[in-house]
């Protein structure tokens, strides 16, 4: 595992030497630095192969990436960012990973059709879920009451695993493939986006669509529930990122917010979308190898951050502080947390071209 810092100075970064550590007094206009990491930017390396996920745990203290090499790197987030534990046994590459609530469990998701549980202490599988039947390119965990996941697949179901019990407990049936799936704030329903354009709204107890959200004209790529549970964020091949309005008594035009700047390459990558944590940013990535950040109240472009080599796939914000991270085509299995201007962190995670 190699760990490569950089430098900010003057708003540009400045590549340090291969293998040494230098920290920073200040940051981007003399201000002084905030962030615990050890340098402005970090760039860790160990993936064989592409990268296609990586989120935070709940506390913030680790990272989790899935690579194309089918194996799950567990990532310290602060100091020299060790690579401190490999999770093994997917039989084709990671899609999709997801922590528990608790932070004591991962989840992630495959193209050899399962999706796994994986003990973050001991580093063993503790479940295997084997019920669908093409590649399964999403996952979900409830935010309280049973640990539950949703999953979403090419094989046009989602379904609805207890982690308590065999077999998944509920299937709901879609006439396309589905690439996102997403649980609501109280988990009593499901929203998936598939190749039909189309958010629906499921119903558990009826095991019904209660509610479709029409409006993206290309096949949603990502999707994720604001921190307060009350907009969904969605991202979609027409380039579009759109908040939807699910309050039990929103108008029936949910869309309230459209945010554009951003592109999907004909690569066709699943590129996702996040909340900041308190809901006043989302950031999403592109294939023209930006980060994008927009201001959610006024839909500008706060931050379109250079640097990558390759379609920016994934972003997401830091669970605790002003950060985060993206993974993106580049060189092979790099990951990078970096100093920006007004003390967020970004992590990004690059993806190698094939």
């Amino acid at each position: 595992m190699l760990v490569v810092p950089r430098e900010v100075d003057n708003n540009s970064m400045v590549p340090a030497a291969p293998g040494t550590l230098q920290l920073a007094p200040t940051g981007p206009n003399g201000r002084p630095r905030t962030s615990s990491l050890e340098a402005p930017v970090m760039l860790l390396t160990g993936h064989q192969n592409a990268i296609y996920t990586m989120k935070f745990n709940p506390s913030g203290t680790a990272i989790a990436s899935g690579s194309h090499d089918r194996d799950i790197f567990l990532w310290n987030v602060h100091g020299d960012c060790k690579n401190f534990m490999v999770l093994k046994g997917h039989k084709n590459a990671i899609l999709d990973v997801q922590w528990t609530t608790d932070g004591c469990q991962i989840i992630s998701a495959s193209p050899d059709t399962t999706l796994r549980a994986w003990d973050v202490e001991t580093g063993k599988q503790v479940k295997k879920m084997a019920e669908h039947h093409m590649v399964v390119n999403s996952c979900s965990v409830s935010r309280r009451g049973p640990p539950l996941v949703a999953s979403g697949s090419d094989d046009g179901t989602a379904k609805l695993w207890d982690l308590r019990q065999r077999g998944a407990v509920q299937t709901l049936n879609d006439k396309f493939q589905i690439t996102g799936v997403a649980f609501s704030d109280a988990s009593d329903k499901i929203f998936t986006g598939g190749i039909d354009n189309d958010v629906k709204v499921w119903d558990l107890r009826r095991n019904e669509v209660t509610m479709t959200l029409q409006g993206h004209t290309d096949t949603i790529t990502g999707m994720q529930l604001s921190p307060d549970g009350s907009y969904l964020l969605t991202n979609a091949m027409d380039n579009s990122l759109r908040i939807w309005d699910m309050r039990p008594y929103a108008p029936q035009n949910r869309c309230v917010k459209i945010m554009g700047g951003h592109q999907h390459g004909i690569e066709q990558n699943l590129l996702k979308c996040a909340w900041s944590p308190d809901g006043s940013k989302v950031t999403a990535g592109s294939s023209d190898r930006m980060v994008y950040v927009w201001d959610t109240t006024s839909r500008r472009i706060l931050y379109k951050l250079p640097g990558h080599k390759g379609s920016v796939n994934e972003t997401a914000f830091h669970p605790t502080s002003r950060s985060f991270w993206g993974r993106y085509e580049g060189n092979p299995g790099f990951l990078g947390l970096n100093h920006l201007i007004d003390e967020c962190n970004v992590v990004c995670l690059l993806r190698k071209k094939n």
